[in-house]
């Protein structure tokens, strides 16, 4: 059965497809952490317009922990799945550190083309509904760091059977 992520934000819904076939173990553990709740409550905490909306650290959860917000992980990594599919607007990516395989929770949608990224970030999906919310985050004015001056939460994502979103 193929499953969708649906991503309640602050500013409507996102709805993402997965890539099992190409990122199997970065699709399970993002599925894994959603079903568990680990990703409500967090924010996209870096926003850059025309490259990408990051989110899925847990210190975001809290405004005291700004000074860590980009830090935070769920405790266990993912070994990088580098595959053919492209960065482009709308993939779904996870985020690292320099070590390829040091993803863990953090995950960024490319907002516009980013063709610099392919085979060295996991593309795991993409958005196929939402598209206007990506854009309203996306082009949201920052502060120095890339940082919302208003909080885009993400205060939920779901997942659900692909057949069951229109």
């Amino acid at each position: 059965m193929s499953e969708v992520a649906i991503l309640t934000t602050s500013a409507g819904e996102i709805i993402l497809e997965f890539w099992p076939d190409v990122a199997p173990k970065h699709v399970e553990n993002f599925t894994r952490l959603a079903q568990s709740g680990f990703y409500d409550g967090t924010c996209f905490h870096r926003v850059i317009k025309g490259f990408m909306i990051q989110g899925g650290d847990p210190n975001t959860k809290d405004a005291a922990k700004q000074h860590l917000w980009g830090t935070g992980g769920p405790g266990h990594q993912v070994r990088a799945e580098f595959n053919d599919k492209p960065h482009v607007h709308g993939v779904l990516s996870m985020a690292r550190s320099q070590d390829p395989n040091s993803a863990g929770s953090q995950f960024f949608i490319c907002h516009g083309d980013q063709r610099f990224l392919d085979r060295q970030y996991t593309a795991f999906g993409r958005l196929i509904k939402g598209d206007d919310v990506l854009e309203k985050i996306a082009t949201t004015a920052t502060h120095p760091g890339d940082r919302p001056v208003t909080r885009q939460s993400l205060i939920s994502v779901k997942i659900v059977a692909a057949d069951s979103v229109k």
